[in-house]
């Protein structure tokens, strides 16, 4: 038996027209008929969208939100931003135009934390984590979409430490407040795992399930980085989300 998950990366391949809008409908029907909940469609290769791909995202949105699901939009062309704003989607929508995630400087050393709190997670009961974490984020200048997508990216960073964990109290979750951003940082005490941030996973970095997690991280805040623990064992995801300039601070 074939399992969906909660959250799925759809990459479209191709411009999205009256010949391929079709398929998507098809594979989004899948997924959400199958349970999918969070579908992220990945529009780095399209070119070109007409009203045909237009009306299938407008209804496998609607589908989505009559049962509590959420349909975004990552990786849009200027030409297909246009079109999208023509037609209203992008006020209906979460969409992120390609390249616009925010530089992120080094941190000055010198730059204190505003604040920090620290959760150590109870395996049973990560569904409280997630509200955790979604309870600190609304402290800081973040939109409602972008304390979600972050939200997300930690309940991703969880649950890669819950597959990974030595034991049922071996999680910590951090989140960081400075200035001009949130740091989110996940740590475990498994073997130890690190991935270069420009690196793109590959089956020998623990299968396609954790490739396809750290893609959708990537995806979901400005930086992700994964590495070994300095001191003792285990791994620490870090992830970072630059705060809007105008009214961080």
């Amino acid at each position: 038996m074939s399992l969906i998950p909660d959250i799925t990366l759809l990459p479209v391949e191709g411009d999205l027209d009256v010949t391929s809008a079709p398929r998507l409908k098809i594979a989004l029907d899948d997924l959400i008929d199958g349970g999918c909940r969070r579908v992220i469609l990945n529009m780095a290769k399209v070119a070109h969208i007409d009203s045909a791909g237009m009306g299938v995202i407008f209804y496998e949105t609607r589908r989505l939100r009559r049962v509590g699901g959420v349909l975004s939009i990552d990786n849009v062309s200027p030409e297909v931003y246009r079109a999208l704003s023509v037609a209203c989607v992008v006020d209906l929508i979460p969409v992120s135009r390609a390249g616009t995630k925010r530089h992120v400087p080094v941190l000055d050393p010198s730059i204190h934390p505003l604040w920090s709190r620290s959760l150590r997670i109870d395996l049973t009961r990560l569904s409280e984590a997630r509200s955790w974490v979604e309870r600190m984020l609304r402290r800081l200048p973040l939109s409602a979409d972008e304390v979600f997508d972050v939200t997300l990216a930690s309940g991703e960073a969880l649950g890669n430490a819950v597959d990974h964990a030595c034991s049922d109290d071996g999680i910590c979750i951090t989140v960081t407040s400075f200035p001009d951003r949130v740091v989110v940082e996940v740590s475990d005490c498994g073997e130890g795992f690190e991935i270069a941030q420009d690196e793109e996973p590959t089956p020998e970095h623990g299968g396609e399930e954790r490739g396809r997690g750290i893609r959708l991280m990537r995806l979901l805040v400005d930086s992700v980085s994964i590495a070994r623990k300095r001191v003792g064992q285990g791994t620490v995801v870090s992830l970072i989300k630059m705060l809007h300039p105008d009214v961080a601070g």
